[in-house]
């Protein structure tokens, strides 16, 4: 009937379908046959036919191209996988990178040392200087004519220093050489000698000291050693210069300095150490106070002792001895030899009574004044002050030494504050 055609027509489909499916089948088990098979070279896959006649891409070009992977997106060829972190190409080029980086940035500092000194020495006399800044501004002065007043003091000090040693030291000058020159000074002393007699007849010394004064090199040596004497001037002037203005500079933005590097720390953090920055300013400029103070009662006990034994130029030798005195350990001893080797010429008992007095004076300020002013100034032991600055003095000389006590300062109150604390909660 009508639904003849379309039910032989699914009776086709179904025969098929099944003929479909009875070739799936065999073509299954064939596969199945074949992975199933040994095969005779000892469990190696057949080789394809053209495995054994395959081109050497370097030598032709198109099995280059082939296995390249060269189509119209990649005309060079598709590119491979990239290096990992962890591969041993990357791991070393970057370890050379870093050790070139740090070597380059260690000669960086090596040769800016000297600019990094003066750096660091204008800050260091900014913070010790911002004491007294503060307290101008707590009676009223605003921070700008507080700066102001605190620099003029500064070099107000020094240009006081100068005019007090300089004209002495002129005129000691212009006594030695005419004590030289003059027809009894010390060389026609010498030459009367009679010790100095015997030694020039033997070994001819002032012979050869006059063909020493006439020979040719004389001048151009004397030459050489007047400019370099001019080059440490210059260069003393302008690293002075330089200081003092870097000094100004870093005393009228020190606030934004350090708020500049305390939002460095995390916001968490931020207001502790803010409290132990300004705890350490504090430490650094009580250092630079204690110390001036104690400069100051070693100048003004030895301008007393001088003027009551009759030493020429007191002044001048007291201000040297209180600026010495600013050097650690061996500042003192340093301006007490000077000036006691300049009071020998006013006489062999005031030369004694000088040497005497700065024994006492020194033994009193190393075991009296020093540790009591140091100790409510910056909380230091002085077993560790004394370490402090012999390690920056021979790191940095007398600029180290100078730094060594309030960095000692700052890192033992870090130990105390950030460290132990720590380590008691472990």
């Amino acid at each position: 009937g009508p639904n003849g055609a379309p039910a032989a027509e699914a009776a086709t489909a179904s025969a098929g379908g099944g003929g479909g499916g009875g070739g799936g089948t065999a073509a299954a088990g064939t596969a199945e046959d074949t992975a199933g098979e040994v095969p005779e070279d000892g469990g190696r896959p057949p080789r394809r036919p053209d495995q054994g006649t395959q081109a050497d891409p370097i030598t032709d070009m198109k099995a280059r191209q082939r296995e390249a992977g060269v189509d119209e997106l990649f005309p060079f060829g598709r590119p491979g996988r990239p290096l990992t972190r962890n591969h041993p190409f990357v791991f070393g080029f970057y370890g050379a990178i870093g050790v070139l980086a740090a070597y380059m940035l260690l000669q960086a500092l090596t040769n800016a040392r000297s600019v990094i000194v003066l750096i660091v020495v204008a800050l260091f006399l900014a913070v010790g200087l911002n004491p007294g800044v503060e307290a101008l501004e707590r009676i009223g002065v605003s921070r700008r004519w507080s700066v102001l007043l605190v620099f003029l003091a500064l070099v107000g000090f020094f240009v006081a220093f100068g005019f007090a040693i300089v004209p002495p030291l002129s005129e000691q000058t212009t006594a030695i050489i005419h004590n030289l020159t003059s027809g009894h000074g010390y060389l026609e002393q010498l030459q009367n000698n009679p010790r100095l007699q015997d030694l020039d007849n033997r070994y001819h010394l002032f012979e050869k000291a006059r063909s020493a004064l006439e020979s040719k090199d004389l001048g151009t040596r004397a030459a050489n050693g007047v400019v370099g004497v001019g080059q440490i001037v210059v260069s003393g002037v302008f690293s002075t210069l330089t200081v003092l203005i870097l000094t100004l500079y870093f005393l009228t933005s020190l606030p934004s300095i350090t708020g500049f590097m305390y939002r460095l720390a995390p916001r968490s953090r931020r207001a502790r150490v803010a409290l132990l920055g300004d705890e350490i300013l504090a430490r650094i400029g009580g250092y630079v106070a204690g110390n001036l103070l104690i400069s100051l009662i070693a100048g003004v006990t030895t301008y007393i002792f001088l003027l009551i034994v009759g030493v020429p130029y007191a002044l001048a030798l007291a201000l040297l001895v209180a600026i010495t005195d600013l050097i650690p350990l061996v500042g003192a001893t340093i301006g007490a030899v000077f000036v006691t080797a300049i009071s020998f010429f006013s006489g062999l008992w005031v030369g004694i009574a000088t040497a005497i007095f700065f024994v006492i004076y020194q033994q009193v300020e190393n075991y009296v004044v020093q540790p009591r002013v140091m100790k409510r100034s910056v909380d230091v032991q002085p077993a560790v002050t004394i370490i402090a600055a012999l390690i920056g003095g021979a790191l940095l000389g007398v600029i180290g030494a100078l730094l060594a006590i309030p960095a000692a300062a700052a890192v033992a109150l870090i130990l105390r504050e950030v460290v132990m604390p720590r380590q008691e909660e472990s």
